[in-house]
């Protein structure tokens, strides 16, 4: 955490989130994987803002004037594999598939609020 020990919650990719500065995360991909590393990411959708263990500041539904800024540290991070398994009893029918989804890892930097 930092020095200041300020929190956020902000909404990214249809999800909310609970974000200190110099967290990083991992975030649905962005840009389609053709961000460059070191590029800046605006979160303007900050739900809850404020100092941990204080008073924070709610909005309705987002806080006025709220900003959470992020870096971007990897472009594209594969995730763990998931496995789909189908069948159908008595039937010979068995289907096997694997799924790895693509992420991009970010630092937050800076929260306002």
């Amino acid at each position: 955490m930092s020095d200041t020990d300020t929190y956020a919650i902000i909404e990214e990719s249809g999800g909310q989130r609970k974000v200190n500065e110099g967290d990083e995360i991992l975030i649905d991909l962005y840009q389609s994987g053709e961000a460059k590393e070191g590029d800046s990411i605006t979160y303007n959708k900050v739900l809850v803002v404020g100092p941990e263990g204080g008073s924070a500041k709610i909005g309705q539904p987002y806080v006025d004037g709220a900003v959470v800024t992020a870096e971007v540290i990897d472009p594209v991070v594969k995730g763990d594999k998931i496995h789909i398994y189908k069948f159908r009893p008595k039937k010979h029918y068995r289907r096997k598939t694997g799924h790895r989804q693509r992420y991009t890892s970010v630092r937050v930097t800076s929260i306002k609020g």
